[in-house]
């Protein structure tokens, strides 16, 4: 139960919908326990007519009493059993609303190697098929613990009343039941871990399918695939079946044992009569209703037992992402609005999940309003720089300045904000071509939406979709190819009017002629802001303030467009050999 002390905050929250929900719940149970003193009172009258100690009329009377009293009291435990599951089972959705947005934000604040390192089923697995475990337990694992409860005290106060040592023997199956109850426990509990591990692979395996379906349809491995599914999905089948096998101990070995409790009823309450220590038959007929009323309960034991115990696996499992702490904490408070200079002194940076030093001694400084283009082979670290600007990562030695303060005392979703990123693969999401630009300025109008499509030179392909702006894109933004999503993504930056822009190789999946037109207008658009191009292309760079090459995470030439070219180094070389290719 330790794992489940994370929800006390929850239940502390709701505590008098959950007050509430017990009393109505104990109320209920009261009326409900009625019936068997009714029936019981019932057959002792039918018993007195009998032996004539009762004339007619007061036997029809005292008859019809408890028969309106029967129906009365079944009424008012109907509606007292409905109000408690709409007040309790409500608590518990209340609290999944809460856990569930407690998780996606702990998400949204973890650094990036923590989503290097975790699968997104698995994350999926933990906010919806381990949360909705946990919900049972906040729901009708209370529910109907304090109908038990609720039940027994009631009913054995009831019972002792009318017969103490018939009680007694009628209650003597219930120590075997706890003790089995108590082993079967810790069983499901390893069972149920076992289980929600294996339920996370396999939706990590359907997410992944999915996402690269068009990898595994190029390569023609549908059937492979299809193979390897059905061997985890066989291996999730087991291991359902083998908790399955210790779950359904449950249920027969409480019915074995209530009919155990009615045998022992009828025969030693029978003996009890006849010797007359029970004046009245109507006590069996009472104690034989009150066994059977104890029956669901009791059955209830195990059923709530295993949901307490797949609950606790569940937040076992929740409470280990929770407590995983970011890398990149917010440590400033201040807003303070950015300006837009940037200086790396001396950074390196080594990548923590994979030790690959990125960076080594890299130093540049870039003034507000100035654009800088970083040029180098793959892997050299171009794109390392402007992970690090965002501050997705933390620098290991030197010093990153923006605006003359280190990086790390600067409000960070101040510095987010000022930032307009377009990434080396563009990602979209599932919604309207509008709504994808609009996510760089939510309040963007639809002009301004057109103004930034036609600047990052997709407006006419979106027009000729047939619901133009409002056409939804597939997973990825798998709807439109690889220019006009890096197109898109471009608008998406630009819309927001940043301080600072960052561009990584955003330009790759588009021809040099759309380039030149894009690059063009970026000049315009960012003539007060300052600019960072990571590219391939030297035309895309040659118009920069600044240019950096690196190799192997150094830099190794630095200069504007000119003095390279002058220099005989990568720079000219990279410039001759893509102008020859331009002009064949």
């Amino acid at each position: 139960m330790k794992a489940l002390k994370h929800l006390n905050k929850y239940f502390y929250k709701y505590r008098y919908r959950l007050i509430v929900g017990i009393i109505i719940t104990i109320v209920a149970k009261i009326f409900a326990l009625f019936t068997p003193r009714l029936v019981g009172a019932s057959i002792n009258v039918v018993s007195d007519r009998l032996s004539g100690k009762i004339t007619e009329e007061v036997f029809r009377s005292e008859l019809m009493i408890n028969i309106l009293f029967l129906i009365g009291a079944a009424v008012v435990a109907g509606v007292f059993t409905f109000l408690m599951r709409q007040t309790i089972i409500n608590v518990s959705r209340y609290i999944e609303y809460d856990l569930k947005n407690e998780i996606y934000k702990h998400y949204q604040i973890l650094s990036l190697s923590f989503y290097k390192s975790n699968r997104t089923g698995d994350l999926m697995n933990r906010i919806s098929e381990d949360v909705g475990k946990v919900r049972m337990y906040a729901g009708p694992a209370i529910m109907y613990t304090m109908n038990t409860i609720t039940l027994f005290v009631v009913a054995l106060i009831y019972m002792i009343s009318a017969a103490p040592l018939l009680t007694l023997y009628t209650l003597l199956p219930l120590p075997i039941l706890s003790v089995a109850i108590y082993y079967l426990s810790r069983l499901i509990n390893k069972r149920s871990t076992i289980v929600q591990q294996s339920l996370s692979t396999l939706s990590t395996y359907s997410q992944e399918t999915f996402s690269g379906i068009t990898v595994i349809k190029s390569y023609g491995i549908e059937p492979r695939t299809y193979v390897e599914f059905e061997q985890l999905s066989a291996e999730n089948r087991q291991k359902q079946i083998n908790l399955t096998k210790v779950q359904a101990f449950f249920f027969p070995m409480m019915i074995l044992l209530i009919g155990i409790s009615n045998l022992i009823v009828v025969y030693i309450g029978g003996m009890q009569y006849m010797s007359g220590e029970i004046e009245q038959i109507g006590t069996i007929a009472e104690f034989i209703i009150y066994v059977n009323m104890l029956t669901w309960p009791v059955a209830t034991i195990g059923w709530v037992t295993s949901i307490v115990q797949e609950a606790e696996a569940s937040q076992e499992r929740i409470n280990e992402f929770l407590d995983t702490e970011p890398e990149i904490k917010n440590t400033a408070l201040d807003l303070t609005p950015i300006k837009g200079d940037i200086e790396f002194k001396n950074v390196s940076f080594t990548y923590p999940d994979t030790n690959i030093e990125a960076l080594k001694d890299v130093s540049f400084k870039l003034k507000s309003g100035e654009t800088l283009a970083i040029l180098g082979k793959t892997g050299s670290g171009k794109s390392t720089i402007l992970d690090l600007i965002g501050r997705l990562y933390d620098i290991d030695k030197g010093s990153l300045l923006i605006d003359n303060t280190k990086i790390s005392e600067l409000n960070l979703y101040s510095l987010r904000e000022s930032i307009g990123y377009v990434p080396q693969e563009a990602f979209l999401f599932s919604d309207s071509i509008k709504n994808n630009i609009k996510f760089g300025k939510e309040d963007a109008t639809d002009e301004e939406v057109i103004a930034a499509a036609k600047n990052a030179k997709v407006h006419k392909n979106i027009i000729n979709f047939n619901k133009g702006y409002d056409t939804v894109l597939g997973e990825r933004g798998i709807t439109l190819s690889g220019g006009q999503k890096q197109r898109v993504s471009i608008a998406r930056a630009i819309i927001k009017k940043p301080d600072i822009l960052l561009f990584d190789d955003c330009l790759s999946a588009v021809d040099t002629e759309t380039e030149e037109k894009i690059l063009n207008n970026l000049v315009k658009l960012t003539k007060d802001k300052t600019t960072i191009i990571v590219s391939h292309r030297v035309s895309s760079a040659k118009n920069a303030d600044q240019i950096i090459v690196l190799d192997d995470g150094r830099v190794i030439e630095s200069g504007n467009h000119e003095s390279l070219i002058n220099s005989k180094g990568y720079y000219q070389e990279l410039y001759t050999k893509q102008l020859s290719e331009k002009e064949k």
